[in-house]
């Protein structure tokens, strides 16, 4: 049996981290390590005990999580920082992962994404919630100077389009609606472990880096058709 993903909590209300607590020690794959009540409690923590995933709340009195997030990422490197706050800002979203968060959760998901988005966040993927993607992309199409200098990816021509087989294209229009994998898994009737291969060649055949990049290239090459993503 693998060992468990190591879990600290940093959320400034005890009430939520013991509900978060309670539910991941329901799942053997998860031990939480640790819990902190501020963002520099929480780094401190961090350096100290090492864990996989960091799950930490966005405004907290004092260090805020973003600039706790930045911290983390200079002290305990091998940690992965996700997200979990009830902010719904665009660049709240675009801050935290330029500061070194690896995904961006909503509160108000259901438990089963929180688990399965920990996995991802701990295997090193990037984890963002559907209608955090949806405004992302929105900000790019309504032109936000903020949102699309920090979302800037590598130059790419529309002409690299064609580069993409017709699934491929498919499933970047679906990315750029936030759907994960599992997801466009389901909703195309493939394996998920197909659905991440054609990710990787969408990503490498455009030069780009991450789901957002592809997403924000999707919306900006009007591929994209649904308005409300």
């Amino acid at each position: 049996m693998p060992a468990p993903i190591r879990v600290l909590l940093v959320d400034d209300h005890a009430l939520f981290r013991s509900g978060i607590k309670s539910l991941l020690q329901l799942h053997p794959e998860f031990e939480i390590v640790g819990e902190a009540g501020d963002g520099m409690e929480g780094v401190k923590q961090a350096a100290r005990l090492r864990p996989d995933v960091v799950l930490l709340d966005l405004h907290m009195p004092g260090l805020s999580g973003r600039d706790a997030a930045a911290m983390m990422t200079e002290e305990a490197p091998e940690a992965h920082v996700l997200m979990l706050t009830v902010s719904e800002d665009a660049e709240d979203l675009i801050e935290t992962l330029r500061a070194g968060a690896c995904g961006y959760l909503l509160k108000n998901i259901e438990a089963d994404t929180l688990t399965a988005a920990i996995t991802k966040a701990a295997a090193g993927e990037s984890v963002i919630s559907p209608q955090m993607m949806g405004k992302l992309v929105q900000g790019v199409r309504g032109g936000s100077p903020k949102v699309a200098h920090e979302t800037a990816a590598p130059a790419v021509v529309a002409s690299e389009l064609n580069k993409l087989s017709p699934r491929e294209r498919e499933i970047l229009v679906l990315v750029a609606r936030g759907h994960s994998n599992k997801e466009i898994a389901r909703a195309l009737d493939l394996a998920e472990s197909t659905v991440k291969i054609h990710v990787q060649n969408i990503l490498r055949k455009l030069g780009l880096s991450s789901r957002v990049q592809a997403a924000v290239f999707a919306v900006e090459q009007g591929i994209v058709q649904d308005p409300q993503l």
